[in-house]
């Protein structure tokens, strides 16, 4: 039986509702795609509810109508410069036969979040970095271990209560019941990170529109998250400045002559730009423009590696780091991100999908194709549950050799 599973993204720049089916194989098919401009956005951040409402339900309603299928829950994304994160120890007694059971994980998981949590904060994700048993660490999963006493080291995220609740109120509004709020950058990873980048150690920046999201991996899992409150906007503003254009001229300008790099352009080129209180085009140097970018570029990406050196991770990161966001896609971003980071950089974009593809195969859909690979894996893991296994497996298909039908 197929299952369906949605998600949506709601960025600075564009809402995207995805819609995918499950087959019993476990493969995900995308069969609705609804991307619209983002309204009542800032940084990421609700500001104004009624257009953020309208452009999640006008997100919405395309997608239904290009999948056939009637949306009523959905993987929502969230991010913003509210959010901040920290790590955690907790510890517990393993409590009966001495084997480790999903009550214990989850009561270390609690120990791991008795601390001190503002009033006004609340805790959105509660990730394992690592589990102790009886002093032996390195253990990914201790379930059915035999020990006395587990630890765990946990990733804890956290955002501002307001924020969240202004968001989950705009997706209520459309009528979708919220089946988890998921960190931005941790959904970006599951679609564009390998799982051996995950195990050696990488960084992931998704540079959006209000935002640059970063989260670090370290032995296939997270180990440090933020949100840099830049990004994409920000490279379009100073170029509509520089040029004294209009924003949207800006943004198409920036993205078809745009470069991150002003000493790969040619002195002599030019481009045709219309700009303000002028009837006609004017002639304005490519590399000049080149220059508004890059520095804007290499501020982003300073951010990003004090980010990283703050963290103290810096040096347990071979596989570099991996853009992804819409301005990763900034021609000379990649060749600029590993002269500043002086790590390996690539750009990731979301692989391995079937169905509506086409426009999806980009780093700017990182997020929502993210979030929608994360709500398969929990479905799949919610499915695995519910099924019969081992001995009771196989007594359920005798039975089933004996009933009618």
């Amino acid at each position: 039986m197929e299952r369906t599973v949605v998600s949506i993204d709601v960025g600075t720049t564009k809402v995207c509702t995805l819609v995918g089916k499950m087959d019993e194989g476990g493969d995900l098919r995308i069969v609705g795609v609804g991307v619209v401009p983002s309204k009542g956005l800032r940084k990421g951040v609700v500001v104004n509810v009624s257009e953020t409402t309208e452009a999640i339900a006008a997100s919405v309603e395309r997608a239904q109508r290009i999948s056939g299928h009637q949306i009523e829950r959905a993987h929502v994304g969230v991010a913003g410069a509210h959010i901040s994160s920290f790590n955690s120890r907790g510890v517990v007694a393993v409590s009966r036969g001495h084997s480790i059971t999903q009550d214990d994980v989850n009561r270390v998981l609690d120990a791991a979040l008795a601390i001190a949590i503002p009033h006004n904060r609340e805790v959105i994700h509660v990730v394992p970095r690592g589990y102790i048993v009886d002093g032996q660490d390195g253990v990914r999963d201790p379930l059915g271990m035999h020990g006395f006493r587990l630890e765990v080291e946990a990733h804890i995220i956290t955002g501002a209560a307001t924020s969240i609740h202004n968001l989950v109120k705009c997706v209520n509004q459309v009528g979708i019941e919220i089946d988890e709020l998921i960190l931005a950058p941790l959904a970006s990873g599951e679609a564009v990170l390998t799982a051996n980048e995950r195990e050696m150690g990488v960084v992931l920046a998704d540079i959006g529109g209000g935002t640059t999201d970063l989260a670090i991996f370290i032995e296939g899992s997270v180990w440090h998250t933020a949100v840099l409150a830049i990004g994409g906007n920000h490279l379009t503003n100073d170029v509509a400045i520089g040029l004294r254009a209009p924003f949207a001229t800006a943004k198409e300008i920036k993205e078809k002559y745009g470069y991150a790099r002003s000493e790969d352009i040619v002195a002599d080129e030019t481009i045709d730009v219309a700009v303000f209180g002028g009837d006609s085009w004017q002639a304005i140097s490519r590399q000049f423009l080149a220059e508004i970018i890059e520095a804007r570029a290499v501020e982003i990406l300073n951010l990003v590696l004090q980010e990283v050196k703050r963290s103290g991770y810096d040096g347990l990161l071979p596989a570099g780091v991996v853009l992804c966001g819409g301005s990763s896609l900034l021609a000379g971003m990649r060749e600029l991100g590993r002269e500043i980071l002086q790590l390996p950089t690539r750009i990731g974009t979301p692989h391995d999908l079937q169905g509506l593809v086409d426009v999806l195969s980009s780093p700017a859909y990182a997020t929502g194709v993210g979030l929608l690979l994360w709500g398969l894996r929990e479905e799949t893991a919610r499915v695995s549950t519910e099924r019969p296994t081992g001995f009771w497996q196989r007594i359920v298909h005798w039975l089933r050799a004996f009933l009618p039908g």
